[in-house]
């Protein structure tokens, strides 16, 4: 069925079957540091009418904790740490559900979200900003040394990414037995800022991909792992869910892939001729120009 232009004369049914609202962050609710006007009350409202609110970011940069921090200081106070599920966090959590030894360590090659979600979980995180100056050199007779306690490699969003931390990651996944390769997530680009879009996470990986020949355990979405968090927390049958994302790769085909509701917002990187083009295969059930749009309809 092809995507359906939210309305005055379908919003209603979709309003009144849905019991959580799942929104993606970056070009939902922001771009970069700037909030996307109307959010603010939109998610007021929102929680009113008796909605659950929940944000389900692929970005892995900050931790839960940062994100509370970066809602308050747009504005939004009242979202809580426990209505926020990030990749970092998911990252951590795949670690945990698996019974991933604690005596393992594990390197990352993105920010400090990775870092302190593991830590939270009780796992020793190695690399993350700290490799970021490092500089990897060929030299004849030497070896490049790594850890060889090292269990699992995370990659995500990395803007200080280099060589270093790619032959770091490498080793560990070529020459550690039973080494995991995690992505937190495959995004090949994301509103970084509030003008431009920015290399993703997608392109951090598909580095790895090629330097160890393997494919990575996706933790974020499309990947459905944080559902049965989101499942446990509120206890909402997913078709009473409504997933909100600007992405059709990753928001939509989450929601569609965990069998929510889904709407795709043009504020982010999907325009309505990328959404309508005959080559698109993913289709939301509804979309709409911007998350405020809720607010004119209701």
């Amino acid at each position: 069925m092809a995507p359906q232009l939210l309305s005055s004369s379908n919003f209603k049914s979709l309003f009144d079957s849905v019991d959580t609202f799942l929104f993606d962050c970056d070009g939902v609710i922001w771009k970069g540091d700037t909030l996307i006007d109307g959010v603010s009350h939109t998610l007021d409202l929102l929680r009113s009418k008796g909605k659950n609110v929940v944000f389900v970011t692929n970005n892995s940069m900050k931790s839960r904790r940062q994100y509370a921090e970066k809602f308050r200081s747009l504005g939004l106070a009242s979202v809580t740490q426990e209505e926020i599920f990030s990749s970092s966090f998911a990252a951590a959590m795949y670690l945990k559900v698996n019974n991933f030894p604690k005596d393992k360590k594990v390197y990352v090659i993105g920010g400090e979200g990775v870092l302190e979600e593991l830590q939270i979980a009780g796992f020793t995180g190695l690399g993350g900003p700290e490799d970021n100056e490092k500089r990897a050199q060929w030299k004849s007779n030497s070896v490049f040394e790594h850890d060889k306690g090292v269990g699992a490699v995370v990659v995500g969003l990395d803007p200080n990414i280099n060589y270093y931390k790619l032959q770091y990651g490498t080793l560990c996944v070529r020459e550690n037995p039973g080494c995991l390769f995690i992505a937190t997530n495959r995004d090949a680009v994301g509103h970084m800022t509030d003008l431009q879009e920015w290399p993703g996470a997608g392109c951090m990986v598909s580095a790895m991909c090629g330097s160890t020949d393997r494919e990575p355990i996706v933790v974020g979405k499309p990947s459905t792992f944080m559902m049965d968090f989101l499942l446990q927390k509120f206890g909402t049958e997913t078709s009473r869910m409504c997933m909100v994302g600007d992405r059709l790769d990753t928001d939509i085909l989450f929601g569609q892939n965990a069998g929510c509701k889904t709407l795709l917002v043009l504020s982010g990187v999907t325009s309505e001729s990328n959404l309508l083009d005959k080559g698109n295969k993913i289709e939301p059930d509804y979309y709409t120009s911007t998350v405020s749009d809720i607010i004119k309809l209701m």
